[in-house]
């Protein structure tokens, strides 16, 4: 078959990652190389961030809320994040230091901060909680004339084989030299190659003299299966094309969806903006101190914003953010319908998609050597080379295409770990995609509870309310007094 020019190879692989190694080349049809593994390491060149700051007071970085004249009124119990003193050029972070006005995080009530996270303990009330192997078959009744040549437990187990693929060996092997799959489904066919008869197997048949009807029923499946040239090697060509469309399909759908949560993180505003935010925040919280003065913050200190609470107990830092956000920035509490793909995403798998990418090209080619190989069968393969070639030219272009998508994937998948300033090869896809998920969980949790918790407060203060009313407009109904109870009213 003549070579159809191949496309330009996609980028080189970013190293580091844990992931089987590519698919193989397509050979002599025109399809690319194989694609890069998914992920992998930081361009070389990128300086590592140098080592923390020591203790000191002086503004905060990124609120304005102190100056070095200003002393701390209070001790202020800390955000334990880790912060990012060099942001990495094309990160969040980085964006913000070139735009600062565009982003500007909303400004806190310092009084407020230390009143709900003051370190000083409070004056009173409670703090919270924290088979046997081996033959056994022996020639019983009528079989006790049948000559055995294959393992008595093989010979067992094909029979049963038998009795799910429910048609005559001749017809079997005639659905698979014309590819029906609407004869025999995928069970039947990878039944099918278990039981293909070995090289060993087949010299034992071919040596025997005797009448085919003696022989058991294995054996005789096994001869009729001998009449199809490599049919192990056809019955894997045959079930490959029978799950090919949906299985380009599932892959095409799961590459899609990791690209796509990518690009949705990566061009949300409000989650920039909420960033920004906790950034302000933990600032505010750890001015003063070797955590203060921050830059960034890595990813994972998303999940911390639980832990910090407040003198009560009954707030956490994650409520203190979701009620500023609600008063100030109310149009950023919905930031996770920006992203929609990230929950679907959580459940992929780069190097489970990197190992169904192979599995692909691996098929592709084992069809191609086939084809190869059965120019020498005769007439008992020409109308299997016929349907196959037809195949193998709508499946390449279908590989082709995935290929591409594949290699896009892996450069969107590092690239949302480089955007949070993290290195791909230590904090992965499936590391950052987790831990966005985790924080929309707690995000709508808290403003949740935050609002269960102000509708308890504004019906216990209307009810409070209402008695004070009674208590200095007390019931009279004089004789020349209109009553003023809506009972009364109504009884009058």
């Amino acid at each position: 078959m003549p070579s159809r020019g191949a496309p330009p190879p996609p980028p080189p692989p970013f190293g580091g990652r844990n992931i089987p190694p590519p698919p193989p080349p397509l050979r002599g049809h025109g399809v690319p190389p194989s694609p890069p593994s998914l992920g992998g390491n930081v361009p070389n060149g990128t300086p590592p961030p140098p080592p923390p700051q020591g203790r000191g007071r002086g503004f905060v970085s990124r609120g304005g809320f102190t100056s070095p004249s200003t002393p701390r009124r209070a001790s202020l119990k800390p955000l334990h994040w880790i912060k990012v003193t060099r942001a990495v050029k094309g990160s969040l972070w980085a964006e913000a230091q070139m735009y600062d006005e565009a982003i500007k995080p909303p400004e806190f009530d310092m009084s407020e901060l230390e009143n709900l996270f003051s370190a000083a303990m409070p004056t009173s009330g409670h703090g919270g909680s924290g088979e046997r192997p081996g033959g056994r078959r022996t020639a019983r009744g009528a079989k006790s004339d049948r000559v055995h040549l294959i393992d008595l437990k093989r010979a067992h187990n094909c029979e049963i084989m038998l009795t799910k693929v429910k048609m005559p060996m001749p017809d079997v092997m005639s659905a698979v030299l014309v590819l029906d799959d609407t004869v025999l489904d995928i069970d039947q066919v990878e039944n099918l190659i278990k039981f293909c008869p070995t090289k060993e197997e087949m010299d034992l048949l071919r040596g025997y003299n005797g009448e085919t009807e003696n022989l058991g029923k294995c054996e005789q499946v096994f001869l009729e299966m001998m009449k199809v040239p490599r049919v192990e090697s056809k019955l894997t060509v045959f079930a490959f094309k029978s799950q090919f469309i949906s299985q380009v399909s599932d892959l095409r759908k799961s590459l899609n969806i990791v690209k796509y949560a990518s690009q949705e993180v990566r061009e949300s505003i409000k989650l920039r903006r909420i960033m920004q935010t906790i950034l302000s925040l933990g600032n505010a919280l750890n001015q003063g101190t070797a955590r203060g003065s921050a830059i960034g913050f890595r990813l994972d200190s998303l999940l911390k914003l639980i832990d910090t609470r407040a003198r009560n107990n009954k707030m956490t830092l994650m409520h203190y953010l979701c009620k500023v956000l609600a008063e100030k920035l109310p149009e950023l509490l919905d930031f996770n319908k920006d992203l929609a793909h990230l929950e679907a995403a959580s459940k992929r798998q780069l190097k489970t998609l990197a190992e169904e990418m192979q599995a692909v090209s691996k098929g592709i080619e084992k069809v191609e050597q086939e084809l190869t190989a059965s120019e020498n069968d005769g007439p008992v393969s020409d109308g299997f080379r016929k349907l196959l070639k037809g195949f193998l030219v709508d499946a390449e272009a279908d590989v082709k295409s995935l290929t591409y998508l594949y290699s896009e994937v892996g450069r969107s998948a590092d690239a949302l770990a480089l955007f949070f300033g993290e290195d791909p090869a230590r904090c992965p896809f499936e590391q950052v995609v987790s831990t966005l998920l985790n924080f929309v969980t707690m995000f709508r949790r808290a403003h949740e509870e935050n609002i269960k918790q102000a509708e308890l407060e504004r019906k216990k203060a209307e009810k409070e309310a209402e008695k004070e009313r009674m208590k200095l407009s007390p019931l009279r109904i004089d004789a020349g007094e209109q009553p003023s109870s809506p009972l009364i009213r109504k009884l009058k």
